[in-house]
């Protein structure tokens, strides 16, 4: 055997699996507001979606550098889940950190985010955008210096009064949208895990409007 075909079988074979396998890995990110106060509000949208994702599977989160995460494995494919503790404001640090430290490149990122000018559960999945106005969303277009990243959008409305506006993203769900979030948020779950195996355009074609 050559001493090319050597080193190759030594090294070559081993970078392009790692390769292959940073191609299988994802950073799913649920925007959100720690603490108790936040659990139930429109804003904490991101959060709920990632413990609907794997209530069925018992994986429990665990507090971390800059959030809490756990990993989801489904059909070879790795969905590192975060909820960034650095309060939805300064999202961007958290994103960058994880992205940086677990070797996941940006196309395989999706941020999760509550969207006002969507009606109630829409479902959005765009690769690139501006931030609308969303304060979690701009600090992480400043952290990543870019506006192309996937970004999922979860319609909340926008029926509150003139002025209103913090008071109903910051409020809790109707008792309507109580009734309706279980089957949203089932077909959110079922968007990410498309996202994971079917990719990005595939995902989008399935889900949007819906």
């Amino acid at each position: 055997m050559c001493k090319f075909l050597k080193r190759w079988l030594r090294f070559g074979y081993k970078e392009e699996k790692e390769e292959i396998d940073i191609m299988k890995k994802f950073l799913i990110v649920g925007l959100g507001n720690i603490g108790e106060k936040y659990a139930d509000t429109r804003h904490n949208i991101g959060f709920k979606i990632l413990d609907h994702l794997v209530k069925t599977e018992e994986i429990p989160f665990e507090t971390l550098k800059l959030g809490d995460l756990t990993t989801l494995k489904i059909k070879g494919r790795t969905l590192i889940l975060l909820k960034p503790s650095t309060f939805m404001n300064l999202s961007g640090k958290a994103i960058k950190y994880w992205l940086e430290k677990e070797k996941i490149p940006l196309e395989n990122l999706l941020v999760i985010t509550d969207d006002l000018n969507l009606p109630f559960g829409s479902l959005r999945l765009k690769t690139k955008g501006s931030d609308g106005g969303h304060n979690g969303l701009k600090d992480i277009q400043d952290k990543l210096q870019t506006t192309k990243y996937n970004r999922f959008r979860f319609g909340i409305s926008d029926i509150f009064s003139k002025g209103r506006q913090v008071d109903f993203v910051l409020g809790e769900w109707s008792d309507d949208e109580n009734l309706k979030l279980d089957e949203r948020l089932k077909m959110a779950s079922d968007l990410i895990k498309s996202f994971a195996l079917a990719g990005v355009n595939n995902t989008m074609n399935q889900f949007n409007g819906k």
